[in-house]
């Protein structure tokens, strides 16, 4: 799984990897909020403790 380093960024690598659970579609990392953002689904799953939270019942609407 892709993890937060300290410098607030996740490995490109693993970035890669990841993908929206409900889309399929590529994932981009939000540093400010700790956020991996699925722009198809309109969704930011959160990262906790650098573990990303892949779940969409846990995902924040973003705003269209």
């Amino acid at each position: 799984m892709a993890k937060a380093e300290s410098s607030g960024t996740v490995d490109v690598k693993l970035l890669e990897l990841l993908a929206c659970p409900l889309t399929k579609g590529p994932l981009t990392w939000d540093a400010k909020n700790c956020e991996l953002i699925s722009k198809s689904a309109h969704l930011a799953y959160p990262v906790r403790d650098g573990i990303p939270i892949m779940l969409p019942s846990e995902a924040r609407q973003l705003d269209v």
